[in-house]
């Protein structure tokens, strides 16, 4: 068993810039592949949905104790949904915290492309790491620490075991994914606003209009302007290699 002192020696290893991945046009063709199999079909998305659902909880958490609120708790079930309780004087801050959930995945997703592509892919995956276990502090249901568990065990794994080139490969297909499943969640959020009213009481956009008076519609367009921007960030390094590729074809 390795020792502690060459543990940490290894994790802090990962935050050094290691070798950029040298990744075809074949490969990221595959990778987005992989990261449509991933967010799309229902089978796949039953599990990778929960990842999705984590990043979009971790968003309102973060937002909060970045804000002076008090966090109580965060809840994650299998059925996809959360719930992240927080404890605020001021309705600006609730609202604060409350609108990035559904950005902050495309921005996460955006952040594991880039950092897989210039050769920051471990360090990536060590700050994952860290997130979450910090993170299972403040969970407060069963389901949620299966979750969260089972995700820190995967980034342990690829932070302390694999090459840093495959951990590099690994965060732009993840990246991609988030990128993906954040334009899903989107699009239903969109359709509960125009087909299920019934269901606005969950919608974090129908609850930043009852905290702000401003429409849904401009929080819905607000989140669909951020999650835009970072499918930008991360599609310009990725377009860079498709496009070579199909230049030296």
């Amino acid at each position: 068993m390795d020792s502690p002192a060459s543990l940490w020696n290894v994790f802090s290893a990962a935050f050094t810039q290691t070798n950029v991945p040298n990744i075809t046009w074949v490969e990221m063709l595959l990778s987005l592949a992989a990261a449509v199999g991933l967010s799309i079909p229902r089978r796949s998305w039953r599990y990778f949905g929960l990842l999705a659902t984590a990043t979009h909880e971790l968003g309102h958490a973060f937002a909060a104790v970045t804000s002076g609120q008090r966090l109580s708790g965060i809840r994650l079930r299998l059925d996809h949904s959360g719930t992240t309780t927080t404890y605020s004087r001021s309705r600006l801050a609730a609202a604060w915290s409350c609108f990035w959930g559904y950005p902050v995945p495309a921005m996460a997703g955006a952040a594991f492309v880039w950092c897989g592509l210039r050769g920051w892919g471990p360090a990536a995956m060590a700050v994952s790491l860290l997130v979450l276990a910090v993170s299972l502090i403040f969970l407060r249901n069963l389901a949620g620490f299966i979750i969260t568990a089972a995700a820190i065990a995967g980034s342990a794994a690829l932070t302390f075991l694999a090459p840093a080139s495959i951990v590099g490969h690994v965060a732009v297909i993840f990246g991609l994914a988030l990128l993906v499943a954040a334009v899903r969640d989107l699009l239903k959020l969109t359709h509960v606003h125009i087909r299920r009213r019934g269901s606005l009481g969950s919608s974090d956009a129908y609850l930043l209009y009852r905290a702000t008076s401003i429409p849904s519609a401009v929080w819905i367009a607000l989140f669909a302007l951020l999650v835009a921007g970072s499918w930008l960030v991360a599609w310009q390094p990725v377009s860079v290699i498709l496009l070579e590729g199909a230049w030296n074809r």
